[in-house]
């Protein structure tokens, strides 16, 4: 069994580069693969990079590189519902754009001919509910969008249309759409960085990062397990 991670952050990247056992890199492109083992299970590793286009590119590589049994998707996330905190994880139980229309006839999020949202694999998701943690780990709709969301208005143009998610972020269903093309089961796990819409957002975001990549490794790592 073979599992592709895509992570977001590159202490994220080190971290579980650190880990694997007899790692190699392979460069192909802009992009740098490691492959190792860990937990006795094959792993290859990669950081995509930022936004839409960034992961699908880079989803497609590992695909016809490495073709991996699933893929699981590691980052942070704004927050969309008041009953999240910073450092919780949200598991990516759908995913959708928040900024996509194709006009009528489609959902609002709905690439035209592909599903309105893209459904995280179901034993990913089980095995999650098994995971233990001293973060909150929700299940749930993750948005995603080639913006940063940090005022009000955007967050509440995004709950108007998604009453129901959980968190917004820029890669999650992009992912979510190659692996439904490539037909690779996937699963987004995002950790919760901030809440947009409150005084000192970019602050609480700011605060966030030297803990966040420690406890990505250790949910993953126990997910693996």
């Amino acid at each position: 069994m073979k599992t592709g991670l895509i992570v977001a952050m590159q202490k994220e990247f080190e971290l579980f580069a650190a880990l694997l056992q007899q790692p190699r890199t392979k460069k192909l492109r802009h992009l740098e693969f490691v492959e190792g083992s860990l937990n006795g299970r094959q792993i290859v590793l990669m950081q995509a990079g930022i936004g839409k286009v960034n992961a699908a590119a880079a989803t497609v590589e590992m695909i016809n590189t490495f073709a991996p049994d699933n893929i699981i998707n590691s980052g942070v996330a704004g927050g969309l519902d008041t009953k999240l905190s910073v450092m919780d994880v949200v598991a990516g139980e759908m995913t959708a754009y928040h900024d996509v229309w194709c006009g009528e006839g489609n959902e609002y999020g709905q690439v035209q001919g592909l599903p309105p949202r893209f459904a995280g694999d179901e034993q990913l998701l089980r095995k999650m509910a098994d995971v233990s943690s001293d973060v909150a780990i929700h299940r749930g709709l993750i948005v995603s969008g080639d913006r940063f969301i940090s005022g009000k208005n955007e967050l509440d143009a995004i709950k108007s249309k998604f009453p129901e998610a959980l968190a917004v972020d820029m890669e999650s269903a992009a992912i979510a759409q190659i692996c439904h093309l490539y037909q690779t089961p996937f699963l987004a796990l995002r950790i919760i960085s901030d809440t947009p819409g409150i005084d000192k957002h970019y602050d609480q975001y700011q605060n966030f990062w030297q803990q966040a990549p420690e406890k990505s490794l250790e949910i993953i790592n126990r997910l693996l397990a």
